[in-house]
């Protein structure tokens, strides 16, 4: 049996292969582990898009937050605003632990209504 992994943050990747040299696992056994491997890889491929867009969106509020921040042509007001729509994106992902993809990517795409006129008038 082949077995891989793959670190969805840093893209780093293993495998190994399973021999059943000494008998430790019968045939039915063996088969039985291959069919929940492929049952399982519905819900793995789905955790893995619900990771990645809760990634994405975390990142790209923290790094314009943080752009934002640091700009010195941008007024109080610009500011606070960046920093309120962050500061109410962060408690919904912190109360909201069963979120789903399309709530990551509407959430978002809220934060991007709010972030690019204001990070349009930094350049």
């Amino acid at each position: 049996m082949n077995v891989s992994a793959e670190d969805t943050e840093t893209g780093a990747k293993g495998s190994i292969t399973i021999t059943n040299d000494k008998g430790r696992l019968s045939k039915e056994e063996i088969e039985r582990m291959i069919e929940d491997a492929k049952k399982y890889k519905l819900e793995d491929e789905k955790f893995r898009k619900k990771t990645k867009a809760r990634y994405d969106s975390e990142n790209y509020a923290y790094n314009t937050r943080n752009t934002v921040r640091s700009a010195a042509n941008l007024t109080a007001a610009d500011k606070k605003t960046v920093e309120d729509a962050f500061e109410s994106f962060i408690q919904r992902l912190i109360f909201n632990e069963y979120a789903e993809v399309d709530d990551f990517k509407g959430k978002m795409k809220e934060l991007q209504t709010v972030f690019n006129p204001i990070v349009a008038k930094m350049n």
